[in-house]
């Protein structure tokens, strides 16, 4: 699916970036050396060299010598990814916002059976579920009555308080019940799907997954343990607990390890595996990033997530500032989308400089010097005028022309020569054409012509 493909691959570098940019402002003077992003390179998930992945974003990270004799360039922040980072500070200081981080985790912590879940595996899931850097001190202590930290922050959990009945409902109920078609809790309900294109479904696939889509719906906030790992309806269950949890995620996807991760944290990392290889119409898996993205289909049309999110806003934002080049004084925005887009990008910086080979091939012009043709006598200021503006351009191309008419004439004696005697054929072209065959002048040296003058003295 290329959409979801780029959905994926688009925010290849994203995480890197705001990671190195968290870590530049954290410090007081605003700047970092080189060296010391480096020394954290695999804790910022920095791809590649990091002075090679800083000079990639020169509309992000702005590279300089302190004092101008500094012998490691120092890195910091653009005003423009400052302005960016102001307003997502807004967004996780608004109070909808912080109500919805809430309502999050709450939901996960009563997806788990033991109402539980360790700190290090919420770490895994902070991008995707949209929690701050700090949650453990801004977000987790204004809600006291949905959630607590126990024990210490590296071998802590966060354990549930209250159990609330009105957000114990995932997405496919909550939209059964706003349909109005009478539903109620074990009636069956059908996964939306999206098949791929040219997908064909055999006959029997197609009444086992017809049977299975009536199957009984158990919510993802119950406790089915108790069924059979290996059930049509143990299965059913599992997919309606991945299906939750991707919803949670604000961008509707998340890297597959981190899903397996809290998969085996709630006891059915094997029952995830096998809802991925048996349902990949509700579940895309894309490799586009070096690692295997989870991604919910109904979640995306066409490459672009459906509901709107204010923190999906802000990293888009991020996503077009990391793309966006200055030359000339200009904005220009390199897209990683499609390549007709990349080349229509290019063509456009070409007629900007003002590059006279575009402008010929868009006239039509087209004029090609072989290296034959060259070396044939042709004089070098043909040349020249060719390589010099629109009407040399015009002159190199009546040369082409009566070069391509010589070479016609050529073609024409040779085919005529085939036709005629050795001796007989090059007469009667020479008469025809009124000259005779060329003589080929040879090398000269100063031994020759001492020759040729005691020849021709003693002839006289």
């Amino acid at each position: 699916d290329r959409g979801l493909d780029h959905a994926v691959e688009r925010e290849k570098n994203l995480r890197p970036l705001l990671n190195v940019k968290n870590l530049i402002k954290s410090e007081p003077s605003k700047s970092l050396p080189i060296s010391i992003i480096a020394q954290n390179k695999d804790s910022l998930k920095i791809p590649s060299r990091p002075i090679e992945f800083v000079r990639k974003y020169p509309s992000v990270f702005h590279e300089f010598l302190p004092g101008g004799i500094g012998i490691h360039p120092h890195i910091k922040l653009t005003q423009e990814v400052l302005d960016i980072d102001a307003d997502e500070h807004l967004v996780y200081e608004s109070d909808s916002y912080r109500q919805l981080l809430a309502d999050r985790l709450l939901k996960l912590l009563m997806i788990s059976r033991m109402n539980k879940i360790p700190i290090n595996v919420l770490d895994k899931l902070k991008w995707d579920l949209g929690l701050p850097q700090n949650y453990l001190k801004t977000l987790v202590p204004d809600f006291p009555d949905c959630f607590r930290v126990v024990g210490s922050n590296d071998s802590g959990q966060l354990e549930l308080v209250c159990w609330s009945d009105e957000l114990a409902v995932s997405i496919l109920e909550k939209k059964a019940m706003e349909g109005g078609s009478g539903y109620s809790k074990g009636m069956p309900l059908a996964f939306p799907v999206k098949f791929s294109k040219g997908f064909e479904m055999d006959k029997k696939v197609k009444k086992w997954w017809d049977d299975w889509q009536k199957l009984p719906y158990v919510s993802p906030y119950e406790n089915a343990l108790h069924l059979s790992p290996k059930t049509d309806e143990s299965d059913k269950w599992a997919t309606a607990v991945l299906h939750e949890i991707l919803n949670l995620s604000v961008a509707r996807k998340a890297e597959k390890d981190d899903v397996l991760c809290i998969g085996e944290y709630l006891g059915i990392r094997s029952r995830f595996k096998r809802v991925l290889l048996h349902h990949p119409h509700i579940f895309y898996l894309s490799s586009k990033i070096g690692t295997y993205t989870v991604v919910l289909k109904e979640a995306y049309k066409r490459g672009l997530l459906i509901e709107n999110n204010p923190l999906m806003n802000i990293r888009n934002r991020y996503l077009h500032l990391m793309h966006t080049v200055r030359e000339h004084g200009k904005d220009i925005s390199m897209s990683s989308g499609t390549n007709q887009e990349k080349k229509a990008a290019s063509n456009a910086s070409k007629k900007e400089a003002g590059d006279d080979d575009s402008e010929e091939e868009n006239n039509g012009v087209s004029v090609t010097f072989s290296g034959s043709e060259t070396e044939n006598g042709d004089s070098d200021e043909e040349e020249d005028r060719f390589k010099g503006g629109r009407g040399s351009s015009r002159e190199a191309v009546a040369v082409s022309r009566r070069r391509t008419t010589t070479t016609r004439s050529k073609r024409k004696n040779g085919d005529l020569k085939t036709h005629w005697g050795d001796g007989e054929g090059e007469r009667a072209m020479g008469r025809r054409h009124g000259r005779t065959k060329p003589k080929v002048p040879q090398p000269l040296n100063a031994s020759t012509n001492v020759h040729r003058r005691s020849q021709q003295r003693s002839s006289s």
